[in-house]
């Protein structure tokens, strides 16, 4: 199929893009790798009216850890570059996140797929959504109004729909600390679709032993989930299983064409296990 008309506006920098934007109001959208957004148009589940690329400022284009151990990536790093990234420009304890880009569908998408594209798109079962919650991200944004940070945890507001204003574009994604002793893993019907449930863990972990930790889900809501009950077990020494297993009695995943409730939960307890045991071995 072919996307309804649109008018399509190239962006100079980010104060003429985010200018633009106010300009044209709700019926714009920021187009960068195209991944997600061009798809919807051509099955005509998005209609926008204008489209404006961003894919040209390149100051968006960066990666790399501070002198306070903090990850620094731009809005339009790809995921191939965060995959290749060497150590000493991801800095230490952040393996988890090039890890993790194996998981996005094939090699093709994650050359043109963008970081900042992906949170923005707030897809449940997205990786980097999943990684942001997880490891308490926050996401630099720019508008007419100026620059600030939103949570993670505050960003996410259900399926497809984030905390960005329609003028309000993502110029940086920044991980706070390191996470050395992290994984994320998922389940898909076919390498490279999309995840049916994923699942992220951060252990504080010294050696084989575990003091706690932080446990993520996708695809058992309509944004990705912290899992306190599963993080209270860790904290009180439980096993591996344990935790998986109040992992899964304490989502209701929603059943569709895809998997049902008790299946989603079933992969819930596989995958939290599975993540710690690799977040362990780390």
């Amino acid at each position: 199929m072919k996307p309804a008309a649109f008018r399509y506006h190239r962006a100079r920098d980010v104060d003429g893009a985010t200018a633009l934007l106010a300009e044209l109001g709700e019926d714009a959208k920021v187009v960068a790798g195209g991944q997600s957004l061009v798809a919807m148009m051509n099955f005509r589940l998005a209609r926008p009216g204008h489209l404006v690329d961003i894919a040209g400022l390149r100051e968006l284009d960066h990666l790399g850890a501070d002198a306070d151990g903090r990850l620094h990536i731009g809005a339009l790093t790809t995921h191939h570059t965060v995959e290749i990234a060497p150590p000493q420009r991801l800095g230490a304890g952040f393996d988890v996140i090039r890890d993790s880009m194996a998981w996005i569908g094939h090699l093709p998408i994650r050359t043109r797929g963008t970081v900042g594209g992906s949170v923005a798109h707030g897809d449940a079962t997205a990786e980097w959504c999943l990684l942001a919650v997880l490891l308490d991200a926050e996401f630099v944004t720019h508008s007419p109004r100026g620059r600030h940070s939103i949570s993670a945890q505050e960003f996410f507001f259900g399926y497809y729909t984030t905390a960005l204003e329609p003028d309000e574009i993502i110029v940086e994604v920044v991980f706070p600390r390191p996470a050395p002793h992290a994984a994320l893993t998922e389940f898909a019907e076919r390498r490279g679709d999309f995840a049916i449930v994923s699942a992220a863990v951060d252990l504080d972990a010294d050696g084989p032993a575990v003091r706690g930790g932080r446990v993520a889900l996708g695809g058992v809501a309509a944004l990705p989930v912290r899992v306190p009950e599963a993080e209270a077990v860790l904290a009180d020494g439980g096993s591996f299983r344990d935790c998986a297993e109040a992992a899964a009695a304490a989502v209701d995943p929603p059943g569709d064409t895809n998997a049902g409730t008790e299946y989603r939960r079933h992969l819930v307890r596989t995958l939290v296990e599975r993540a710690c045991e690799e977040a362990v071995s780390r």
